[in-house]
């Protein structure tokens, strides 16, 4: 088979990059992505081939919906020579369609409700795979067809975290004890069209905690990083290259998170973390917090943020989560392949 994986996002190199080795031991994978965050860098990284078509539109809506068919079109273009079988993508709004255009399946991963860019997706893609914690209510919004739906067990970030555990907790158990305890800080999805929320809004909690602990901010681009690199910020440490799960758990005593993806795995590989998160969470998040594995405080102090280390300490990975990531692993991978198990497909569907 030719697998199209239309790569749009950070996130989604973590994600994937072990089920597309494992495809490529029988399968040819084309890749694409975007210069988005750190995506690009992510791929070099991991050393996966990919092409970068189109760009990313910045933060203003009209110039993603003007950009929008921009891209459809330059992925059509790249694409259709290639004879593809079937294209995968997670929150890529633009390969349902252009799987469509070039009359190929296509499966469709997402778990944010409050993304707009579902509702094409969704009308295009054969098959839409979400975590099982995402309400109906909120597909029916989207205009999700139920008959498209399928559910697979956990949250996303278990469908890597699963093969990455072994590798997180040795690298753990190597860190040398003593030194300042580490502090990292995602900030906000500036460029982001589902984020609504308030902007530049760490500065005070950065500068409160600088005295106390080691301070990183891993941000999401260059103008993040030259952000936060200002006069203002002198004393922390802001990252020039994305690290890697394991080297990021390995060394964080305490996560804040004011986004999604890397909050939510810290919190399931049991790091103190705490959601600064502006704007409405998302179904997976509200179900983690039930779950008690992060704190959510809108408007975190340095104080409080330097209390809650004090006290915390580090759990457990959640193996439940993990065990469902493994099992969400297996289910789409047969999704793709088009061999999905009867066993799934009565217990998930």
């Amino acid at each position: 088979m030719k697998i199209w994986f239309d790569l749009s996002n950070s996130p989604h190199i973590n994600m994937f990059r072990a089920m597309i080795r494992d495809l490529q031991r029988q399968h040819e994978v084309i890749m694409t992505c975007r210069p988005l965050a750190n995506t690009i860098e992510l791929l070099e990284m991991h050393g996966l081939e990919h092409t970068v078509v189109g760009t990313h539109y910045g933060r203003s809506l009209s110039k993603k919906i003007c950009g929008f068919p921009v891209r459809v079109f330059q992925l059509r273009r790249f694409l259709e020579d290639k004879q593809l079988d079937v294209a995968i993508s997670q929150s890529s709004f633009h390969s349902p369609v252009v799987a469509r255009l070039l009359g190929v399946r296509s499966v469709y991963l997402n778990d944010n409700e409050h993304a707009i860019g579902n509702i094409p997706a969704f009308a295009f893609a054969d098959r839409i795979m979400v975590p099982e914690f995402v309400s109906t209510q909120s597909l029916d919004r989207q205009y999700a067809n139920p008959a498209k739906v399928l559910r697979y067990p956990g949250v996303k970030e278990g469908i890597y975290l699963w093969e990455a555990n072994a590798r997180i907790e040795a690298a753990r158990a190597r860190r040398q004890a003593g030194g300042r305890r580490a502090v990292f800080v995602r900030p906000e999805p500036w460029t982001a069209q589902y984020y609504k929320g308030a902007h530049n809004f760490l500065d005070e909690l950065l500068t409160g905690m600088r005295p106390a602990v080691s301070v990183t901010v891993l941000p999401r681009g260059a103008e993040q990083r030259d952000y936060y690199r200002g006069d203002r910020f002198r004393g922390i440490q802001v990252v020039d290259r994305p690290l890697g799960i394991e080297e990021l758990a390995a060394t964080c005593d305490l996560f804040i998170g004011a986004g999604g993806t890397m909050t939510r795995e810290m919190a399931v590989l049991g790091i103190p973390t705490i959601s600064v998160y502006q704007d409405e969470l998302l179904d997976v998040d509200r179900y983690l917090l039930g779950q008690h594995a992060f704190l959510h405080h809108k408007a975190l102090t340095a104080r409080e943020a330097l209390d809650y280390l004090d006290g915390a300490q580090r759990r457990e990975p959640d193996r439940n989560l993990l065990h469902k990531g493994r099992q969400a692993y297996e289910l789409i991978k047969a999704t793709i392949v088009g061999h999905q198990s009867s066993i799934y497909r009565r217990g998930l569907a």
